[in-house]
């Protein structure tokens, strides 16, 4: 018998592959296009390949709740709810039928290739199933082979409640995902977020606001108990040489945000040495890489 990891009711279960890159992108669904075998941006040593409609984050949440309901059932039989009780679940208002109809479309229409090491998955994101028009209750199977993304340290147990918290907020649902796959915080470039996150925003500059704001919303969310309070502008700063370089500030360099969004570290030669000559004056270095996420996640940490 072969059956998904049984995580916890408050949790949904989702494999590593599909929050690190654009799979599911931070997109609003109206821009959605259609692929053709395309590969899409995914971390290092994975690898995306996918046919069919685009999917967003609400998609997501569409597919993580299946699972989660599959994960009692052993993978390749049937799966039963309503529709009702369905949307509900994903926090959505339960006349939405049709809305949940073209969701199932999308996921049972796309073929996706999902390399992860020396394993790769090629199918649907579900198998199929039944509907009964009258009573709104669905059978639903998910592809047993799916199990292969589900080896022991490659999925990741995500906040259901803060997704539902999230909705309709593209970009900070994709963060929420990416940043739980993530044991310890990663300097990143704001491109490379850009072209991993799907993200259609043309302009880098726009990308960055809109980033800024996403990390607002998370924190908004709860990503934390003990995280503190964002006050953000669209600019982002670079972090110090040694976060650029993957590593963090010691817990005795107490970091925060101000108003414009520029770190302020409590130790003078750190100053000194990004060119400033006082004590307790901002910092701001050129490397276009994204402060806050560095930032807010040593809050999360150490906060």
């Amino acid at each position: 018998m072969v059956q998904l990891p049984l995580w916890p009711a408050a949790k949904r279960g989702v494999p590593n592959s599909v929050l690190r890159g654009a799979l599911f992108a931070a997109v609003q669904g109206k821009n959605r296009v259609a692929m053709k075998a395309e590969l899409l941006a995914v971390q290092k040593g994975m690898e995306i390949r996918f046919t069919g409609w685009q999917l967003d984050q609400s998609d997501l949440d569409v597919w993580e709740q299946a699972l989660h309901l599959a994960r009692q059932h052993p993978l390749g039989t049937r799966c039963e709810f309503t529709a009702r009780g369905f949307l509900k679940a994903l926090g959505r208002r339960t006349q939405d039928h049709e809305w949940l109809k073209n969701a199932f479309r999308r996921l049972a229409g796309a073929v996706v290739e999902i390399t992860h090491g020396h394993r790769t998955y090629f199918g649907s994101l579900i198998e199929g199933g039944v509907r009964d028009e009258r009573t709104g209750r669905y059978v639903l199977e998910i592809n047993l082979k799916l199990s292969a993304l589900y080896s022991a340290t490659r999925w990741t147990a995500v906040d259901w409640e803060q997704r539902r918290r999230l909705q309709g907020k593209p970009l900070a649902l994709w963060l929420q995902g990416f940043h739980a796959t993530h044991a310890e915080p990663h300097a990143l470039s704001v491109e490379y977020l850009h072209r991993l996150s799907g993200s259609r925003t043309k302009r880098l500059r726009k990308f960055k606001e809109n980033l800024v704001q996403a990390l607002r919303d998370l924190e908004a969310a709860g990503q934390s108990n003990r995280s503190r309070s964002l006050t953000a502008s669209c600019t982002l700063r670079a972090c110090p040489a040694g976060a650029s370089r993957g590593t963090f500030p010691s817990k005795r360099r107490v970091i925060t945000l101000v108003d414009d969004d520029v770190a302020k570290y409590q130790k003078p030669s750190l100053h000194r040495r990004n060119g400033t000559s006082k004590a307790g004056q901002s910092f701001v270095e050129t490397v276009d890489l994204i402060t806050l996420w560095i930032l807010v996640r040593h809050q999360l940490v150490t906060g």
